[in-house]
């Protein structure tokens, strides 16, 4: 059986919309290994939730346009895969923590409804089984007194309490694949902390894969083997944890660690947010999209689409950028370079 769970190539997600098409996802290639710990990380709006609901199947088509060259999972094509075998998948052998505990849950079911239901569902279990199944997840993501909260309502619990239920929902049927969109959100860094212990835990126990999508780039930095950015729907960088983490290659990952402030810094470097905002996804600028914020910034880079390619050589190491930050010192934010022909 190969290593590789999951493989994305140049995946493209659009919405038609009165003021234009809004490429929210622009040719991203993504692979998952086998128990692997996956990062996507960049602003609000840059396409994270988007490419891992299109993965998902749950990006409704229409409205949206979904291209890709391949998405194929444990080796099946899941773009020819008829819609009765992709619901076969979800909460199955692909499930996904969703951002908002809250919105997620129904608030007219009890608890114990809403966990059993995947396992009868996919015919995992008869209903005993069931709620057997579901206590037990529910002491292993912490969650004390499991058969009273079986028999509560989602609104009679706090957001880390919730938090901890869709967790467990997520793993009724052991996935291969668990997304996590942005699962400590709005939780206290408590919470926090043990949200992630938990799904580390649960990723060494039963060997699932976990792509986590965040915009905390701590929680990243603690939870994730490889981490991939995304900026204006597009990778524009990604790298081992380590890596990325102790030199960005490119500008716009080197903003976001800049505009971090972190207790470890004994340099005492001045907090610099990120200038302007994010292009419009349905205008985007040509040439480079972060060019209008980047301090690095050519006259190339306003006019050519830097490509994904490996940096130095290194397969495991990827950047879309003309320039090597590492060698450059930041230009004026009008400065342009001689004309390139």
């Amino acid at each position: 059986m190969t290593d590789t769970l999951l493989e994305v190539r140049n995946l493209r997600t659009s919405f038609p919309t009165r003021d234009g098409i809004v490429r929210a996802v622009s040719g991203i290639d993504l692979t998952v290994a086998r128990g692997a710990s996956i990062g996507i990380v960049g602003e609000s709006g840059s396409g994270k939730s988007v490419t891992n609901l299109t993965i998902m199947g749950l990006v409704p088509s229409p409205p949206a346009v979904i291209e890709a060259d391949a998405i194929s999972f444990e080796g099946v094509d899941l773009l020819t895969m008829r819609e009765s075998r992709r619901r076969h998948l979800r909460g199955n052998r692909m499930a996904m923590i969703f951002q908002d505990p809250m919105t997620s849950l129904n608030p007219f079911l009890r608890i114990g409804e809403q966990l059993t239901e995947p396992l009868l569902v996919h015919g995992k279990a008869s209903r005993r089984a069931a709620k057997d199944r579901a206590m037990t997840l529910l002491r292993e993501v912490g969650i004390p007194d499991a058969e009273r909260c079986m028999r509560a309502y989602p609104h009679q619990f706090s957001g880390g309490m919730r938090q901890r239920v869709m967790i467990a929902m997520a793993l009724t049927c052991e996935p291969a694949l668990l997304i996590a969109d942005e699962p400590t959100t709005a939780l206290d860094v408590t919470i926090q902390a043990q949200i992630l212990e938990q799904m580390q835990r649960i990723r060494q126990e039963h060997g699932t894969a976990i792509v986590l999508i965040t915009h905390d780039l701590g929680v990243a930095a603690g939870f994730c083997d490889e981490i991939h950015v995304m900026y204006a729907g597009k990778i524009v960088e990604e790298a081992a944890t380590d890596d990325l983490f102790a030199q960005p290659r490119h500008p716009y990952t080197e903003a976001l660690l800049r505009s971090v402030p972190r207790l470890d810094d004994e340099t005492k470097a001045e907090f610099l947010p990120i200038r302007g905002a994010p292009p419009d996804l349905s205008q985007l600028p040509p040439g480079c999209s972060f060019a209008p914020r980047c301090d690095y910034r050519l006259d190339r880079c306003e006019r050519v689409e830097p490509m994904l390619e490996p940096v130095e050589g290194r397969d495991s190491r990827r950047k879309s950028c003309h320039v090597d930050i590492t060698r450059t010192q930041p230009v004026a934010a009008n400065s342009t370079e001689e004309s390139v022909p």
